[in-house]
């Protein structure tokens, strides 16, 4: 791995080891809990993002172009229905380590055909694997602060502060 590669992949785990510092303690029952205007939900955040994992992974690793399943689907900002907390942190922790050995064996120059977007069709982009794990920090980084503000609006904690624990 190049250390490049190395300084994405250890930005992208210490945005996750923050989300999973906000998700910390939150009941079955919070993690489905909708805490300001937004429709996310902690549950929602941690589905979306597994699901991100998966989905950029399987891109990069196939390299065809093909639709991975689920990469359209709207539900995946959604907590699943009965979803516990630590079903979903495991899914997140298990996708996020088949991210990380995807990106270890891979070429970060290496040019991946991307899915055909339903907004663009016929129009095919190509991005290099970089871009992908850059891609998974900045959606990673993003939804992170989205978590810690519904986790802030649900019982009052911070993820700043839990983080010096």
């Amino acid at each position: 791995m190049t250390p490049e590669t190395e300084g994405i992949l250890t930005a992208l785990r210490d945005a996750r080891r923050l989300l999973l510092i906000t998700v910390q303690d939150i009941t079955d029952t919070q993690v489905a809990e909708r805490s300001t205007a937004s429709e996310l939900t902690l549950g929602g955040i941690l589905n979306h993002l597994t699901q991100g994992e998966r989905v950029w992974t399987h891109i990069m690793t196939d390299t065809t172009g093909r639709t991975p399943d689920g990469m359209w689907d709207m539900t995946q900002y959604l907590a699943p229905e009965g979803a516990t907390t630590a079903g979903l942190r495991t899914a997140y922790e298990e996708a996020a380590s088949a991210t990380d050995e995807a990106v270890s064996k891979a070429d970060p120059d290496t040019e991946v055909r991307l899915p055909e977007a339903p907004w663009e069709p016929g129009v095919v982009h190509h991005w290099p694997v970089r871009r992908i794990l850059l891609h998974l920090l900045q959606e990673t980084a993003q939804h992170s602060g989205h978590a810690d503000i519904i986790r802030e609006s649900l019982d009052g904690a911070s993820t700043t502060a839990r983080r010096v624990r």
